[in-house]
């Protein structure tokens, strides 16, 4: 054991995301919220928290074990230095990391350095149905892998109102559809098949209203000559209740097998030669966020703080993400493949 329940939590932002992460810390049993932190102090308020306009005056305050930082990458260093002169031992911070890689990796040492765990809030490797396309592939139950595609076709993306109800910053991001979005597959794609050793992507924009690109192909070359597709437009939707629950829809096709991820949450499994497919994994119907995978992922820091078991995604490991994140965009420019 290397701490004691009830956990102290406290937020730092009160934004459109943060009520997944308020929702899901306000359902696991070993936490306590104890504090919740925004510029804007009518919002901190919003979610019935003891409220504060000062990450200083928060944790003087409240003395949290865990900091939770709810902010856009330019917040995210100053917070997590506050966090590690404050004596805070475990910090979760939102993706994108920081506001480069030379940002990340210096906040990563300093880190290191003081002994703070920082946990980067990558959710979507959390989604039950990546955790049961892992258990499958890992089962062998599609022999060898040797090829997947996710379609993200989220449909937000048309006119010159895309986002402005929602993320409004959206619109004015330089690099938008791989920095804030295709990085969830950046990461998904190495839980499932390993770090890739070398990309190629061909990026557009395709909405006028935005700085960023907003559509494009990013093919990933795997261990074991894997190759994975992420084929993302922002534009087009795919079959869904839901838009937002899945993102679009994934095929992993393997020896023995594919694995097909449909709009609704469900996985099936079809054995190589045979007409008819196996349910693996039922439709979703949370009506959150992504199946859950908010609570999941915070319902993991718990169980690593109280049970010491194994944390994914610390700012350490996730440094990979971002060099790969670069080099989609190195390869975007340059129209060549470049390794990693």
């Amino acid at each position: 054991m290397t701490a004691t329940a009830p956990l102290r939590v406290a937020c730092l932002g009160a934004g459109y995301f943060s009520q997944f992460q308020y929702d899901a810390w306000a359902r696991i049993k070993d936490v306590a919220l104890v504090g919740s932190a925004d510029l804007d102090l009518s919002a901190a308020e919003a979610t019935g928290l003891e409220a504060f306009d000062s990450l200083d005056r928060m944790i003087e305050q409240t003395t949290p074990d865990i900091l939770d930082i709810i902010l856009p990458p330019d917040g995210h260093a100053a917070s997590i230095r506050t966090a590690i002169s404050a004596g805070i031992s475990t910090v979760i911070c939102q993706k994108p990391f920081c506001r480069d890689l030379a940002e990340a990796t210096q906040i990563t040492a300093e880190a290191q350095t003081a002994g703070v765990n920082v946990i980067v809030h990558e959710n979507f490797r959390f989604m039950p149905w990546y955790r049961a396309i892992k258990a499958c592939i890992d089962a062998g139950d599609i022999g060898a892998v040797l090829q997947a595609t996710f379609r993200l076709r989220p449909g937000d993306g048309q006119g010159p109102r895309a986002y402005l109800d929602r993320q409004p910053y959206f619109q004015s991001m330089p690099q938008f559809l791989i920095h804030e979005t295709g990085v969830h597959w950046v990461d998904t794609f190495r839980y499932l098949f390993g770090d890739p050793v070398a990309v190629y992507a061909d990026l557009r924009r395709i909405n006028p209203v935005l700085a960023g690109e907003d559509a494009g192909f990013v093919v990933f070359d795997h261990p074991s000559g894997v190759r994975a597709l992420f084929d993302g437009n922002r534009l087009l939707d795919h079959r869904s209740d839901n838009h937002r629950r899945t993102m679009g829809e994934a095929l992993i096709e393997g020896t023995e097998g594919s694995l097909t991820l449909l709009g609704d949450g469900s996985v099936a499994l079809r054995k190589f030669g045979h007409m008819n497919a196996t349910q693996v994994l039922p439709p979703d119907h949370w009506q959150g966020f992504g199946g859950d995978c908010v609570h999941a992922l915070q319902a993991h820091v718990v169980s690593a703080l109280l049970d010491g078991t194994a944390l994914e995604n610390t700012c350490q490991d996730y440094l990979t993400v971002i060099r790969i994140r670069d080099a989609i965009y190195r390869s975007s420019e340059t129209g060549t493949k470049l390794g990693i």
